[in-house]
């Protein structure tokens, strides 16, 4: 017998649940989580999605931060959203410092392992992100995409969304369609 096929939406992290450090957002002091992020989590999770976060974390392989520094950041949107993230996955290389990896966006890797461990079904699942490189890792492992754009930027994902609420509700909306 298998095991029933979860949906999910897999979600970037700066820029999308948290607002965008240029230098880096790895210090708690500047965490910034937008309005409306944590209803948009609880939206998503009340309807029935895996909510799991893929970020490339290039600091850690420049030696600007730890791990322990992602985990923290992560620790304090669970604490804001009512711990409704399921994982984290994050991809600590950096080409120029510590070499390719598959687990980078646009590599897939991520979202691939997640797939498999969570017995995720692609075709009911969603990436949302605010960079091209989101869009393609999600279009490589087979969701749909939502790009969280800013003014006049043009969106390289399957729809196109302000901020996180409104991306939640394409989502909502695409789901009674079906």
């Amino acid at each position: 017998m298998s095991l029933p096929k979860t949906k999910c939406v897999f979600l970037d992290r700066d820029g999308v649940l948290n607002e965008d450090c240029p230098d880096y957002m790895y210090d708690l002091g500047k965490l910034v989580i937008p309005e409306g992020v944590p209803e948009a989590l609880q939206m998503l999770k009340s309807a029935g999605y895996l909510l799991i976060v893929v970020t490339n974390q290039a600091g850690i392989a420049k030696g600007l931060y730890t791990a322990e520094n992602v985990y923290a950041i992560h620790e304090a949107m669970q604490k804001v959203s009512g711990n409704a993230l399921d994982d984290l996955y994050f991809s600590p290389d950096h080409p120029q410092y510590s070499g390719a990896s598959l687990s980078r966006k646009p590599g897939s890797l991520m979202l691939e392992k997640a797939i498999g461990k969570y017995n995720i079904d692609p075709e009911q699942s969603w990436m949302i992100g605010d960079r091209d490189r989101d869009m393609q890792a999600g279009r490589n492992a087979g969701v749909r995409t939502i790009h969280i754009v800013h003014e006049n930027e043009k969106s390289e994902g399957d729809h196109a969304a302000a901020n996180l609420l409104e991306a939640a509700k394409i989502i909502l909306k695409a789901e009674i369609r079906l």
